[in-house]
C-alpha cells in the first residue's frame, strides 16, 4: 500500500497495548510522522515509546491532555500544527467508558461520556477539515472509532453506546460535507480488541465467539487502519466498518 499523507494526529496512546499506541506504530513504519495524545501513561513510558518509534525515522510528538475539558481539541490541534505541521490523517481513537446500566444512568455520567466521545471527535474533526482545506493538501483521512453498538444491545454501556452511535451517525454525515475537499471519513469497529480492559475472566467468555480461535488484537484494529488511511482506500467513505474477525453474538 502506498501513502501519500505523512503527518497523522492520532488520539488515545496511553498504555504498551492500546489500540492507538499500535496504530502509532503501524503508521511509524509507513514513515508518517506522528503526533498522539495520551492521558495518565506513565512519563518514562511515554519517552521510551517515542524512542521505539524513531527507530523508523519517525518524527513523533506526544501531548498528555484531558479530552474532556472544553478547549481541549483547540489545544491538540494547536499543538500539532505547532510541532509537526497539518496533518493529513486524523484517527480519533480515544474513548471514555464506564459502566451505564439502568440504575447508574445521570447526568455526570453522560456528560463524561459525551464530552470525549462526541465533542472531541466532531471538534476535531472539523479543525482537521479546515486546516486540511487552508494548506491545500490532497488526500486527507478521518478514521473514527465505533464499538458495534448497533450490531447488538449493550444494556450495561447505556451513555458509551449511545455516544459511540452518535459517532456513527456523524461519520456518514461528514464525510459527505468533506468529500469535496479530498477528505475521506470512515468508522472502524474492531470488535471486542484485547487491549488494557480485558480480564482473564472477560478472554475466557469471549475466545469461544471467535471461529478464528483468539481475540482480536490492537494490531488487528492497526492494519484495518492503515488500510483505510492509504491511497488504496480512496473510494471508500461514509463507511462503518465492522472488522471483527467474525466475531459471534
Amino acid at each position: 500500500m502506498s501513502y501519500s499523507p505523512r503527518i497523522a494526529l492520532i488520539t488515545g496512546a496511553s498504555h504498551p497495548d492500546d489500540i492507538g499506541t499500535a496504530v502509532c506504530r503501524k503508521l511509524a513504519a509507513q514513515g508518517m510522522t506522528i503526533c498522539f495524545t495520551y492521558w495518565k501513561a506513565d512519563p518514562s513510558w511515554i519517552k521510551t515509546f517515542q524512542a521505539e518509534l524513531a527507530t523508523n525515522g519517525t518524527q513523533s510528538e506526544a501531548l498528555e491532555i484531558d479530552l474532556s475539558a472544553p478547549r481541549a481539541a483547540e489545544r491538540v490541534f494547536t499543538h500539532t500544527l505547532s510541532t509537526v505541521g497539518t496533518p493529513s490523517v486524523l484517527i480519533n481513537n480515544a474513548a471514555h467508558s464506564t459502566q451505564t446500566d439502568l440504575a447508574s444512568l445521570d447526568i455526570t455520567a453522560l456528560d463524561a461520556h459525551y464530552a470525549v466521545n462526541i465533542r472531541s471527535t466532531l471538534l476535531l474533526s472539523v479543525l482537521f477539515a479546515r486546516q486540511f482545506e487552508q494548506a491545500g493538501l490532497q488526500n486527507g483521512r478521518i478514521v473514527n472509532m465505533t464499538s458495534g453498538q448497533d450490531l447488538g444491545p449493550m444494556p450495561d454501556e447505556l451513555a458509551y453506546a449511545a455516544t459511540k452511535g452518535a459517532i456513527s451517525a456523524f461519520t456518514t454525515s461528514f464525510s459527505l460535507a468533506v468529500a469535496p475537499l479530498g477528505i475521506t471519513v470512515n468508522a472502524l469497529n474492531p470488535g471486542p480488541t484485547d487491549s488494557t480492559w480485558m480480564t482473564d475472566d472477560v478472554r475466557t467468555q469471549l475466545q469461544p465467539q471467535f471461529p478464528f480461535g483468539r481475540i482480536g488484537t490492537p494490531s488487528d484494529a492497526a492494519r484495518t487502519i492503515a488500510f483505510l488511511v492509504s491511497e488504496d482506500a480512496a473510494w471508500i467513505t461514509g463507511q462503518i466498518i465492522h472488522a471483527e474477525g467474525g466475531f459471534i453474538r
